[in-house]
């Protein structure tokens, strides 16, 4: 019975267990050994973890953290990041996952959060949740062969350079970049010191690390304006190269860094295919090539999703191109912040208001959340029957208000 499960906050003696079932859930070996258990210790927050227990026994899992997410603007709002979400194969259907949201999301709102955000495994859960795509990931594979590049390309053409460094640079000189690129970026989110432990390896959740190769563009006054992280395969074919380098990640400050880098990695030896991983829909990555047909897009898929727990911070704390005003039905089914309200906006600054005034627009928290940071069209959401006008034109109007020259990008994955 349903009500045999009990859901409730995880203690630190229960992580083993928990970890037990997270593991399980995600198909993956359900032990862990010691080091993998430490590393996981280092993650835990009192009260950030849930888990539903059938006797002693953990049937699933759900974790949060505090995250910032940055706006339209550059401005940030702390978010309630939402990962390691399992429910055991025993135990699904039962309603499990919905108690563990619904108090999360609840504990969230107390807080002062503005939104959740997490990263969909699978895209039919969460809009019921109120979640929905704000941001979407495109993975380009180029053809170093056809790129056009120079093969006897040495170094960057603007003056600055190219140094491979080790993960003690990494987490010296990434934080600062990361804080600097992440502000300028919508959508981008916060890395804490666990991130950059985990990902030059100091710290391991998993047994299956590889080094990888650390790349450090610097301008020509020895500023470091780009990092990319990236490693290599081995495969020869009738006595020829055919290997691939995969980006792990890769942050710079604009696009004379970016060109560099991607620049430098298809002018290694034996390269002859680059991975992008993460980027943005509207990257320039293919334009940094004489041939930009060699850069194909090879996945692009919705990536971060969004839960607005506050609508008038949430609209508030973004910027606006234009100047205009809009009156908003957003509809919430678990009443955490539905509500009529009257949005001001202009480049100065916004208002947000609740309002009794007559609705222009009428839209679910999940779409608002798509909506929110630029890169969905309320137009397009309107021809497909997701928003509803109750004034005729609204649906345009509002994508004049919310639509961005630069599509959203979250480059991170938790």
């Amino acid at each position: 019975m349903n009500d045999a499960v009990e859901v409730r906050t995880v203690t630190e003696p229960e992580l083993e267990d928990w970890h037990r079932a997270l593991r399980t859930g995600f198909l993956h070996p359900p032990a862990l050994t010691a080091d993998q258990l430490d590393a996981r210790r280092r993650q835990f927050v009192p009260g950030r973890l849930l888990g539903a227990f059938d006797g002693p026994r953990c049937v699933a899992t759900f974790r949060s953290f505090a995250q910032e997410l940055t706006t339209v603007g550059g401005a940030t709002v702390p978010a309630d990041a939402i990962t390691n979400v399992t429910v055991t194969a025993t135990h699904r259907r039962r309603g499990l996952l919905t108690r563990m949201m619904s108090q999360d999301l609840a504990a969230a709102k107390e807080r002062g959060d503005v939104v959740a955000t997490l990263i969909a495994a699978e895209y039919r859960i969460y809009g019921r949740y109120g979640f929905g795509p704000a941001t979407t990931m495109t993975e380009w594979t180029v053809d170093v062969t056809r790129a056009g590049l120079d093969p006897r390309w040495s170094r960057p053409e603007d003056g600055g350079r190219i140094d491979l460094v080790d993960a003690d640079d990494v987490c010296k000189l990434g934080p600062e970049l990361h804080e600097r690129i992440r502000r300028a970026h919508p959508g981008a989110v916060s890395r804490d010191w666990l991130w950059w432990r985990a990902s030059t390896g100091k710290i391991r959740f998993g047994t299956d690390w590889t080094e990888p190769f650390y790349a450090v563009y610097r301008s020509a006054d020895g500023e470091v304006e780009g990092i990319a992280s990236y490693q290599s395969d081995d495969k020869w074919q009738d006595n020829q190269p055919h290997n691939t380098a995969e980006v792990n990640w890769l942050l710079a400050t604009g696009p004379a860094a970016e060109r560099a880098l991607w620049h430098y990695l298809c002018s290694i030896d034996w390269i002859t295919r680059v991975k992008s991983g993460w980027r943005s829909p509207d990257d320039l990555l293919p334009h940094y090539f004489p041939d930009p047909r060699a850069a194909r897009i090879t996945r692009q898929v919705d990536w971060l999703w969004v839960r607005i727990l506050d609508v008038v911070r949430a609209l508030e704390a973004r910027t606006y191109d234009v100047q205009g005003s809009l009156v908003l039905e957003v509809v919430d089914r678990q009443g955490l912040a539905g509500g009529r309200f009257r949005l001001d906006a202009s480049p100065e600054g916004a208002s947000c208001v609740p309002t009794a005034d007559a609705p222009e627009l009428t839209v679910d928290i999940a779409e608002l959340a798509s909506v929110w940071l630029g890169d969905q069209s309320v137009a397009r959401l309107h021809a497909l029957g997701r928003v509803r006008e109750t004034r005729v034109g609204a649906a345009r109007k509002a994508d004049a208000l919310l639509r961005t020259s630069g599509r959203p990008w979250c480059p991170d994955v938790f």
